[in-house]
């Protein structure tokens, strides 16, 4: 016994090594500065950004979102699924104990010769306790597939913070969204009250005999076009709410607002190296944890070649009588080792290395891509918040404008220097240059928001507390 436990102790210190490679971080080509950089930018990407735009209302939304969400939710759940996963593969590491017991009665004859008198003989089996089995982790194949389970476990951690991620951009995005038909609705009805106006006054002036009857149809045929835009934007608003309730994880209804679409403040773009959106995005790390699970699964199926070395152990109570079972006498003890090594598998062996091999490597395209899609990402999100504020503020001097235009027709007209064909325009114009106005707005959010949705950043992990999220543990690996 003390030999096989010293043989034992020299195949453990022997299984230091691991079969397979050692995961090392792909070196990938990063620009050094981002091509269209934001000059006087702060960092201010690890805040929870959202806040920045000052309204209450979309703060407690995304507060729900975070604790209602269905996808949040079943991310949640997957990473406590593979957190047992996780825990399962590690086990393997460890010896494996359980326990037996079992009772046998048996009853046999002596009968040899026909015509003889049978004797019958009753005889009992009874045997209890418990078994050990170890397979020794000699080539390291155990600790690969723990390595590649405990990297599972942490690509799915990514998944969560992806999740919260787009989870939250959502709410935003969907809240701007709603604030913008908001705006929209209430031009309109602005637009439409002056149009009645119009009409009444054009009535007036026709009934007085200073204006044709013309000019009345004119008036009354672009205040029911404008009216039939009001129920447009109700559906839109409608349908909106129905989208923001759906991210909260509760059925359609009413949204509660908070700032108006001119209240609300941009979020500062926030600035920093190319390299720290490696380490912000979710998705990069979601990738690099599937190339790691995939390089030490290669160790796995290589380590399918080498013999299976295993300890066994038996220790408990045996006798031929129940009655005698727990008696000094019955005890019994059984210790040894198998060992278990592949022959011939016509290929199957170096099929499944082949196949671990090939998926290191589409792991490995899939970590790049993801990198440098990130980037792409991330430029053209720099790009939208500095175009799309340029085209608000041109959208606002329009309007400025077009409001000098709208004051000058109407004098003009009362002068009668013009037909009211001239207002109608001006209103058309006004109207045009307002919900123009209103997009760029909602733009320059939008991109506001799809800046801090392409960067990343540590609030995902401060946001993962207002969720019940299972924290992972270190792995534990064995010589």
């Amino acid at each position: 016994m003390r030999k096989l436990l010293l043989t034992a102790l020299a195949l453990l210190l022997a299984g230091c090594f691991k079969i397979g490679p050692d995961y090392e971080k792909p070196v990938v080509d990063t620009p050094k500065k981002w091509r269209f950089a934001e000059k006087e930018a702060r960092e201010l990407s690890n805040t929870q950004w959202w806040r920045q735009l000052g309204d209450p209302a979309l703060n407690r939304l995304v507060d729900r979102a975070l604790q209602g969400n269905l996808d949040l939710q079943e991310a949640v759940a997957n990473v406590d699924k593979f957190m047992g996963v996780y825990g399962s593969t590690r086990s393997n590491l460890f010896p494996q104990l359980s326990g037996s017991a079992e009772y046998l009665r048996a009853q046999s004859s002596n009968l040899s010769i026909p015509g003889t008198t049978t004797h019958y003989q009753n005889s009992d089996y009874a045997q209890m306790g418990p078994q050990m089995n170890w397979e020794l982790d000699v080539w390291g194949k155990l600790r690969r597939a723990n390595e590649a389970a405990f990297a599972d476990m942490l690509a799915q951690e990514a998944v969560q913070r992806g999740v919260i991620l787009t989870l939250v951009s959502d709410v935003a995005a969907t809240y701007i969204q709603l604030r913008t038909y908001d705006k929209d609705l209430e031009i309109t009805h602005n637009v439409v009250d002056t149009l009645k106006e119009n009409l009444r006054i054009a009535t007036r002036r026709f009934e007085e005999g200073y204006t044709s009857e013309h000019e009345v149809a004119q008036a009354e045929s672009e205040l029911q076009r404008r009216s039939a835009e009001i129920p447009l934007y109700e559906q839109y608003i409608a349908e909106t709410e129905h989208a923001l309730s759906v991210l909260l994880g509760r059925n359609p209804g009413a949204i509660e607002r908070g700032l108006t679409l001119d209240q609300l403040k941009a979020p500062v773009a926030p600035a920093g190296l190319p390299s720290d959106l490696l380490a912000r995005r979710p998705d990069i790390q979601l990738a690099e944890q599937l190339l790691i699970a995939a390089n030490a699964r290669i160790g796995v199926a290589r380590g399918a070649y080498f013999p299976t070395i295993s300890l066994t152990g038996d220790v408990g109570q045996l006798s031929t009588a129940a009655g005698t079972l727990f008696t000094p006498g019955a005890n019994f003890w059984a210790i040894g080792s198998t060992l278990a090594t592949p022959i011939f598998t016509a290929g199957k062996i170096a099929g499944q290395v082949q196949s671990a091999e090939a998926t290191q490597r589409v792991a490995l395209a899939n970590y790049k891509r993801s990198i440098i899609s990130s980037f792409r990402e991330f430029e053209n999100a720099l790009i939208d918040t500095s175009k799309t504020k340029e085209q608000r503020d041109h959208q606002a001097q329009r309007v400025a404008a077009v409001e000098i235009y709208v004051h000058l027709s109407h004098i003009r007209y009362d002068e009668g220097y013009t037909d009211y064909l001239t207002v109608l325009d001006s209103l058309r114009q006004l109207l045009d240059a307002q919900i123009a106005l209103a997009q760029a707005q909602s733009n320059n959010f939008l991109a506001s928001i799809g800046l801090y949705r392409a960067m990343g950043g540590g609030w995902i992990v401060k946001s993962e507390e207002a969720v019940p999220v299972p924290k992972p543990q270190e792995p534990v690996y064995f010589p």
